[in-house]
């Protein structure tokens, strides 16, 4: 079950979502907009393998906006620094976004009770398209978990995105080879 208007600002209440910072007028029917942060990121090499650390160039978008170009992967941030407790919080690209032929995550869409962090964005585009910090990117949608949690993500040991990082975070798949 997703979560009404109503319900994420009780569950914000409640201390079970936190939306840092929160503005009223970006709580939509059934979901929160969420807007680009301020850096993105691309990968120092072109070709990335899987079992190494693939490190990442990060730099603020200037204030004119910066062009997305085709082929591509920039990881970018929201804006928002987030917290779910008992819910599960989906990410999705807002129909805005997706018109200007936008995807902001590769596979990457759903996040995990517990995490507490901003969310890094897979961004890729379809044809160049000058994007800018502070645009809506994106909106989190929050469905009911049926059952108890016995370990959120921020008490797992093995969770690899636990660190707290108004920075894009590039993929740590090595740590899986370990």
């Amino acid at each position: 079950m997703i979560l009404s208007d109503k319900r994420i600002l009780e569950e914000i209440e409640k201390g079970n979502i936190v939306l840092d910072p929160f503005l009223r007028e970006n709580l939509g029917t059934n979901s929160y907009d969420v807007m680009l942060g301020k850096w993105l990121g691309v990968y120092e090499n072109d070709i990335l393998d899987a079992k190494s650390h693939n490190k990442i160039k990060v730099f603020e978008i200037p204030d004119e906006g910066f062009i997305l170009l085709p082929h591509k992967l920039y990881l970018g941030v929201t804006a928002e620094y987030t917290e779910t407790r008992n819910f599960v919080p989906f990410l999705e690209g807002k129909s805005s976004i997706g018109r200007l032929g936008i995807d902001i995550h590769a596979t990457a869409g759903k996040g995990d009770a517990g995490f507490c962090n901003y969310w890094t964005l897979e961004i890729s585009v379809k044809q160049p398209v000058k994007i800018f910090k502070g645009m809506p990117i994106g909106q989190l949608i929050y469905f009911e978990i049926s059952g108890e949690i016995d370990t959120s993500y921020d008490m797992k040991k093995s969770a690899k995105y636990n660190a707290k990082s108004e920075f894009p975070v590039e993929s740590m798949m090595f740590k899986n080879f370990k």
